[in-house]
């Protein structure tokens, strides 16, 4: 599996290229975050938003499908006794219905083949009038053509075989929920060289 390949440096190669974006998405998602809330989090990886997460909330459930992740994220949320992890498909999640108060889905959408079957499996597993809360980045057909720099970031991610299924901008991914029949949705965004906007709907 690629992200079993990257994850000892993935953390490093975020930070070098896109640190205020890699840093400041965990912030504004634990915004969103209660102290009593039960969390989800789907495809955690190396637990840059966990980190964030696990200070903010009573629980925190993270999953993914990679080991050596989730290996990189028990380490950064290793001051934290409210964290369990486990490996699942996110396409595919083996949990009841209306069990957590928030679904975090971190930077994983626009890798999936559906991603509206997933979000649909996430909506199912949160409490009626709770959140689903979805950071994705955006605008990577305009940062291909940008700077040398990126250029060859944006190589070195195709050459590892990581494809991005869908590519967003600001407005198509509000189109994105919009199609889905989401009203209730507000946006906000971790600016950067990478930017990542967070869609958080409440159901």
């Amino acid at each position: 599996m690629i992200w079993d390949k990257v994850a000892f440096g993935y953390d490093a190669l975020e930070t070098a290229i896109n640190k205020d974006v890699y840093t400041g998405t965990g912030k504004l998602v634990a915004e969103e975050i209660e102290p009593s809330d039960t969390v989800l989090e789907c495809a955690c990886g190396t637990g840059s938003i966990s980190r964030y997460i696990a200070p903010a909330c009573k629980k925190l459930v993270a999953c993914d499908m990679s080991e050596k992740m989730m290996d990189q994220a028990r380490k950064n949320c290793a001051a934290y006794d409210n964290v369990r992890f486990f490996k699942a498909d996110i396409t595919r999640l083996d949990i009841s219905d209306d069990r957590f108060d928030k679904v975090v889905a971190g930077n994983v959408i626009h890798l999936l083949d559906d991603p509206e079957a997933a979000i649909n499996g996430f909506e199912r597993v949160c409490k009626p009038g709770g959140k689903l809360i979805i950071p994705t980045y955006i605008d990577i057909k305009i940062i291909k053509n940008d700077s040398l720099q990126n250029r060859l970031f944006c190589g070195v991610v195709d050459l590892l075989g990581i494809e991005f299924k869908k590519g967003f901008d600001r407005d198509s991914y509000r189109q994105f929920f919009k199609n889905m029949g989401y009203e209730n949705v507000t946006y906000k965004t971790a600016e950067g060289k990478f930017p990542c906007m967070i869609a958080v709907i409440t159901v």
